[in-house]
């Protein structure tokens, strides 16, 4: 399998070779992906930037904040027409939801850059799995080559013997009976 592989990928990755020691090995190389485990070993500030990525791209965040905007407009141009704190054109509005977006913005690359990492070891995993089905799967198909030609041998030899049994039945047909 090393040299088909490398006949085929050329330079063999750590991955390639994982696989090729679990064949030898008759080892499973799927793994079923444990994310509390990774949670556990998050720091705090990285499980923090999840659940406010969670949180931040959730329908209740954005119709939480929508009423809030709401609020704050109502409240200023309505309510405290004359002494509002936030005169039209919302200037303190504009300055809160500015800084939002740049600490939000960070906080959910960080987010991501995690699942990133999550979706790396998936497709590794992925990667194994496939790999050694293939291999699998084509050390089966040699396999049933072989009992196929062994099969056919075999029965060219059965043939052969037939015919040589007709061969020898029809040679003492053809000769006359003694009187």
């Amino acid at each position: 399998m090393r040299t088909l592989l490398t006949g085929q990928l050329g330079e063999l990755t750590t991955l390639d070779e994982d696989v090729i020691k679990s064949l030898h090995d008759y080892e499973i190389v799927s793994e079923a992906p444990d994310e509390e485990e990774e949670d556990k070993n998050a720091t705090f500030a990285e499980r923090l930037s999840d659940k406010i990525a969670a949180f931040g791209g959730s329908w209740t965040f954005i119709l939480s904040f929508a009423a809030f905007m709401a609020a704050w407009i109502t409240l200023n141009v309505l309510f405290l027409a004359n002494k509002s704190f936030d005169p039209y054109p919302f200037i303190l509005l504009n300055l809160i939801l500015s800084c939002l977006a740049a600490m939000q913005a960070p906080i959910i690359m960080m987010s991501q850059n995690r699942q990133e990492i999550r979706d790396r070891r998936r497709a590794e995993s992925d990667y194994k799995v496939n790999l050694k089905a293939e291999l699998e799967i084509r050390h089966l198909h040699e396999k049933i080559d072989y009992l196929l030609h062994q099969q056919a041998t075999r029965l060219m030899e059965v043939q052969q013997i037939q015919l040589e049994a007709m061969q020898e039945a029809g040679g003492d047909q053809g000769a006359k009976p003694e009187e």
